[in-house]
């Protein structure tokens, strides 16, 4: 007898194939390029009076000066906080009277902004979007008040486990480069940033030449043109210069304890992985999803809480990104079982990397992939912020049409070169927050993190 959950994703792939026959229908993306020279991807969707827009600008917070890690992030969280002739008070009373929903985002390796707005309120809503980009305040006032709140946050994290694992990893594989630096600050690089350094960023990072727009929603291409120009071309024709060095990922196996008194030990863990654009990258997408990027259908999760009840969540990731690449999982168990736990992860790693993936795992990862790919086109937001991500990584314009095609195109023997490529269980690096039984520390943990 085959057990439920066979049933269940047998279910689950009949709704999700139906659901991508639909969808596939519904979405067609449109270059549109306004007077100024904007250009934006647009989907026109005129079924509902809501307009989305993402945006990204590269250049993120591996940019921020080695002395004042969380610029970047700081800069996020203020710059709607008041700009042009608006307080704060006044920016975000206009935000909430007109429902707008108006939001930024800083990463490693870009800064990104998402606007919703009901179409009969969009026009105010990009006015005031332009503001925020061109024309941020950074009042004494709103600066101080987000400045206690992140410390605030600072000193939290400071005591989760979570946190305290995953900025060591970062740590321990980036080692001096920029992605090793704490993304959100530290205490005293929070407190030493300056009204005049806030500004400095928006000056020399939103350029138009670095700028990245995906649209969707009730908007005709004209209109649009009309709306880039009047929000982005008071931006900058360009953005400062910039480079960040590649990474030299360190993979040296090293396994590092952080004692903390608490019942259940975090665990990160990770290795040199596999960039976006690597030709093989989609057959690193297929392999991690059987090994544990696949939820309740992953060897990982079988293996480790199915068979023997040791954690209730455990996973691996891909992490590509622009200088570098990871390869990395996490659990969490308790103290007397992550040795256990390590074995086994350590085991699967190297199953993995000796024999790839089965025929049949490999069929039902290709099957969940292309069939729940359609589910990410689930609100106006996620399609426009893929389409910001199909520019950034230059998928090409018809990548929603010929994603599943690369996934299909993977075979068994490029799946289990591929795995053999990727997993190398001997170059883990392991971080384990708690107290463990089990495991026995190769090093020291480095000081910083994110």
């Amino acid at each position: 007898m085959l057990p439920a959950r066979t049933f269940i994703l047998a279910g689950l792939l009949v709704v999700l194939t139906a659901f991508a026959a639909f969808q596939a229908r519904a979405v067609e993306v449109q270059r549109v390029v306004s007077p100024g020279g904007i250009e934006a991807w647009l989907v026109e969707d005129h079924s509902n009076p809501i307009i989305a827009l993402e945006l990204a600008f590269r250049g993120g917070a591996s940019l921020d000066p080695a002395t004042k890690p969380g610029l970047a992030y700081m800069v996020s969280t203020l710059i709607d906080e008041g700009a042009g002739p608006l307080d704060s008070q006044s920016f975000q009373g206009a935000l909430d009277d007109l429902s707008i929903n108006l939001r930024f985002q800083a990463g490693l390796d870009g800064f990104n902004g998402s606007l919703s707005t009901l179409t009969e309120n969009s026009g105010r809503a990009f006015e005031l979007l332009r503001l925020a980009l061109t024309a941020p305040r950074f009042d004494p006032e709103p600066v101080e008040r987000i400045r206690s709140q992140i410390l605030s946050r600072l000193s939290r994290e400071a005591e989760d486990p979570d946190v305290i694992a995953g900025r060591t990893l970062r740590r321990l594989m980036f080692q001096e480069h920029p992605y090793a630096r704490p993304t959100r600050g530290t205490e005293a690089s929070i407190a030493a940033i300056t009204s005049d350094d806030l500004h400095g960023f928006v000056r020399a990072r939103f350029g138009r030449d670095e700028l990245f727009v995906g649209v969707v929603g009730d908007i005709t291409p004209e209109a649009l043109k009309t709306v880039l120009d009047q929000t982005f071309l008071p931006l900058p024709v360009k953005a400062e210069p910039f480079s960040v060095a590649e990474a030299a990922v360190q993979s040296a196996g090293d396994l590092v304890v952080i004692e903390k008194n608490i019942p259940q030990s975090v665990v990160s863990l990770g290795q040199a992985g596999i960039k976006r654009d690597d030709p093989d990258y989609y057959a690193a997408y297929v392999v991690n999803h059987v090994l544990g990027g696949g939820g309740f259908s992953s060897r990982l999760v079988e293996e480790v809480r199915e068979k023997r009840g040791l954690a209730y969540s455990v996973y691996s990731y891909l992490g590509p990104l622009d200088h570098g690449a990871l390869v990395g999982g996490g659990v969490a168990t308790q103290n007397e079982r992550v040795g256990e736990s390590l074995d086994l992860i350590r085991a699967e790693w190297a199953r993995m990397a000796d024999e790839g993936p089965s025929a049949e795992e490999l069929e039902q990862a290709k099957r969940f992939l292309t069939g729940s790919f359609p589910l990410r086109f689930s609100s106006s937001g996620n399609i426009a912020g893929m389409l910001v991500g199909m520019q950034l990584e230059d998928l090409g314009i018809d990548y929603l049409d010929k994603r599943n095609s690369f996934i299909e195109a993977v075979d068994l023997a490029m799946a289990q070169r591929v795995a053999k490529r990727l997993y190398r269980p001997d170059d883990l690096t392991v971080v384990v927050v708690g107290a463990p039984a089990g495991v026995t520390p190769t090093r020291e943990a480095p000081a910083g993190g994110s």
